[in-house]
């Protein structure tokens, strides 16, 4: 089943890592942090809490978190989860629908998207008349590749037109049958 969300959040680009330099975790002559206190062994529960305590003061765990979910970390506490409690999130992250990521796509910006949030932006893209160039730019696809996603959508959406109508049941009298006084029924 696929999860939706829209939240306003700016999401991070594709290949930007510049929302670390912000992080809690970068130990600095300030703030001295051991970066081995976010690799703990499960039953160093001194070092989780310590570093769950870092993450809930973090002002980038979400992007953090985002970032280990897209590029499949599975090591040590990433955006104040363990990889324990990351792990259920890791096999529902290709069923991601945010659509506050279609809607930053579909604005040019170069976010990561899942299988479920690429088919928003291209039904999204053909519903408000964004050309073929645009969409195989915003995709990061060739034109030939978003012709393809085109039509097929198209063809979806004028199936689905198609099984609507065969499903809309005919209002009574359409079929050549004559209405009788009775066939209304009565206000008492």
């Amino acid at each position: 089943m696929t999860s939706t969300t829209n939240s306003p959040a700016r999401h991070r680009q594709l290949g930007d890592h510049t929302w670390q330099a912000d992080a809690v975790c970068q130990s600095s002559e300030y703030n001295p942090v051991d970066p081995e206190v976010f690799f703990p062994e499960p039953d160093e529960t001194v070092k989780i809490a310590t570093a769950k305590a870092l993450c809930g003061q973090c002002p980038v765990r979400r992007t953090c978190l985002d970032a280990a979910l897209e590029s499949g970390t599975t090591d040590g506490i990433r955006g104040g989860l363990t990889e324990e409690e990351r792990r259920p999130l890791h096999e529902k992250i290709a069923h991601r629908l945010d659509y506050s990521r279609v809607n930053d796509t579909i604005d040019g910006r170069d976010v990561h998207l899942t299988k479920a949030e690429r088919r928003a932006v291209v039904y999204a893209a053909y519903r408000h008349g964004v050309s073929v160039q645009r969409l195989a730019w915003l995709l990061k696809i060739t034109e030939e590749h978003a012709q393809k996603l085109y039509r097929e959508t198209r063809r979806a959406l004028r199936n689905r037109d198609l099984d609507q109508t065969a499903k809309t049941p005919a209002p009574p009298g359409t079929s050549g049958e004559r209405l009788h006084r009775d066939d209304f029924g009565t206000a008492a």
